[in-house]
């Protein structure tokens, strides 16, 4: 017989969890990336409460407090945040069917999590990456659409690959994207934007795609729908041809965008709408980056800030 250090996760599965996870799935349609994420913080649970003699079900305040005492504490703030929402989360839902009379995690507190602030390029480096880009072929008009689209819409990386040549409206200059929990918003695309993928669209894509036909904007070298690791590969590879030494993603631009829009005077609201933040609070961290900006602007122009 196995020991319990040796159970399969299938072992401490718990029906109540399976039973949440569902409705996660198909009430609210959550992705599947999302569930997996859900499936396996409450998966330690459930083990953690088997090793107390519990069920999910069954579990009391003290059970769910010695969780995060234990195991279920150890990590960063963030991956421990991480795993109490799940498991309010669980409990919640619980209550809310009758499942159960009370819920064992509401004592639970959050730990503080730094603030780090995002990753921005300034103007000039953006301008840098774009010039790193070919001016020319197939593969260069592809690359620059897509990065006047990260720059230019603030868009995700997942958003960006997922984007199909009907989502482009480049008369009303507009893209149609799915961010997350497959919410639906339409971003505005500057000229630079609709230009570069306008050339794309007729020239470069067309050549991509072989005589084929597909339903993807951006293509592989071999025709087919680019992978998020291939964009990743392609924000590294231009970064590196640019010149810049510090670590740049995808969403290195998307928090670019925001923060230069901000920092030229845009509104927090229509900041928010364009990124798909469901609450403005997400969005105010880029605020504290135009305050920090304007800062170093200050001390380095106003004569009585000099030291």
């Amino acid at each position: 017989m196995a020991s319990e250090a040796g159970e399969s996760r299938n072992d401490v599965r718990d029906a109540r969890v399976d039973e949440y996870l569902d409705y996660l799935q198909f009430e609210r349609g959550m992705s599947p990336h999302t569930i997996a994420g859900y499936r396996n913080d409450l998966d330690r649970l459930a083990g953690f409460l088997r090793g107390r003699e519990r069920s999910v079900e069954a579990a009391r305040d003290g059970d769910v407090e010695a969780y995060f005492v234990a195991a279920g504490g150890q990590g960063a703030a963030s991956t421990v945040a991480r795993r109490m929402a799940a498991v309010r989360g669980l409990y919640g839902y619980l209550v809310r069917e009758e499942r159960i009379a009370a819920d064992p995690a509401v004592y639970l507190h959050t730990p503080k999590q730094p603030q780090g602030l995002p990753d921005v390029l300034s103007i000039e480096e953006v301008e840098a990456v774009l010039g790193a880009i070919p001016p020319s072929g197939d593969l260069g008009q592809r690359d620059r659409a897509i990065f006047e689209l990260l720059y230019g819409c603030g868009l995700r990386a997942s958003e960006l690959v997922s984007l199909r040549e009907g989502d482009v409206d480049l008369e009303a200059g507009l893209v149609r994207c799915i961010g997350k929990g497959d919410k639906e918003r339409v971003v505005p695309m500057g000229s630079h934007a609709a230009t570069a993928v306008g050339r794309y669209v007729r020239d470069g894509r067309r050549k991509l795609l072989h005589g084929r036909r597909a339903d993807e904007l951006f293509l592989n070298a071999r025709g087919t729908r680019l992978t998020r690791q291939g964009l990743d590969y392609l924000v590294r590879r231009y970064a590196r041809k640019a010149g810049l030494a510090k670590h740049v993603s995808a969403h290195t631009f998307r928090h670019s965008f925001a923060t230069h829009l901000l920092t030229a005077g845009a509104d927090l609201r229509s900041v928010q709408e364009m990124l798909g933040h469901a609450s403005v609070a997400t969005t105010q961290i880029y605020t504290h980056v135009s305050v920090e900006h304007l800062r170093e602007v200050f001390l380095a122009t106003h004569p009585r800030a000099r030291r």
